[in-house]
């Protein structure tokens, strides 16, 4: 572990960031430069002191978790993150191994979105980042580990997965899934995670082993959908896509349908946030609201 390169290059990238690059507002008293330190701490979910300890030349030798956490954090590129590994004195995450390190691009379109729901998904399915109007719709899609971080997985081994889906919609959901995981199965290969994904299902699904026999690939996330949310009930959204250069990632933005109902629900999601109300409490009139906001 190279504790000077590491100081100074954590150091650099810190400066280099401005409060806006990574969501946060820079207000009138600000004086420094770049981002503060407890910023960059409160980011990547690590104490300041920790992090403060790494720039001055003296904290522990950081885990892959944890530079993982500060590559996405100063928004580093595929090289600035295997520096980052190199200069700490770990492995650099091999080839197919380091999707969770989201795409910089992706990450500052994400950064500007905050009244819409975004999410910036691997070619696996998994969540990366969410912003938080997509974790009200969805719930918090980075929380999950192993097999089950890819959608694709829990799709066809979770019933609780398919609850923010119409019934309706399963069957074409299901092959979306199947397509979407054939084509990163052709680009990644049997003996990548793609691969570990399709032989789990083919044991635990019944149902993805026979969609599998259909051998249909695309990669299917611009669309037109219907979610539904337990307070709001069924929103119309569109889904529009942003791939990086290499399609390994994607940032999936959905906006309300032109109507006036989806439009103010997702604008209620915004107020209500990660609230479940109970059969008891008060739930939201979104009909009634809907109403009076078009009397306007």
């Amino acid at each position: 572990m190279d504790r000077t390169a590491l100081a100074d290059f954590l150091r650099s990238r810190r400066e280099g960031l401005r409060p806006e690059h990574v969501g946060l507002t820079s207000g009138p008293r600000r004086r420094a430069t770049g981002l503060r330190r407890e910023e960059v701490a409160a980011l990547a979910s690590m104490s300041t002191d920790y992090y403060t300890r790494l720039e001055q030349r003296r904290g522990p030798q950081p885990s892959e978790q944890l530079l993982g956490a500060l590559a996405r954090t100063l928004r580093l590129t595929a090289h600035e993150r295997d520096y980052l590994f190199q200069v700490a004195g770990r492995n650099v995450p091999p080839p197919g191994a380091g999707a969770d390190h989201v795409a910089p691009s992706l990450l500052r379109v994400l950064d500007q979105l905050s009244d819409t729901p975004a999410m910036i998904i691997s070619e696996l399915g998994e969540t990366l980042v969410q912003n938080r109007m997509a974790g009200a719709l969805f719930g918090d899609r980075t929380r999950f580990t192993g097999l089950a971080r890819s959608e694709y997985y829990r799709w066809f081994t979770d019933p609780a997965e398919r609850r923010c889906y119409p019934e309706r919609d399963h069957e074409r959901q299901s092959r979306a899934h199947v397509a979407n995981l054939r084509a990163a199965y052709g680009s990644l290969g049997p003996r990548s995670r793609a691969g570990q994904l399709v032989e789990a299902l083919l044991r635990e699904s019944a149902e993805f082993a026979e969609l599998w026999e259909r051998h249909e690939v695309g990669r299917r996330f611009a669309d037109h959908k219907t979610l539904r949310h337990p307070e709001m009930g069924d929103i119309a959204v569109d889904c529009q896509v942003l791939f990086t250069e290499d399609r390994s990632q994607a940032l999936l933005v959905l906006t309300a349908a032109p109507t006036v109902e989806d439009a103010l629900k997702l604008t209620l999601l915004d107020v209500v946030g990660h609230q479940r109300f109970g059969p008891e409490d008060h739930q939201p009139d979104v009909a009634h609201a809907t109403s009076a906001w078009a009397r306007r």
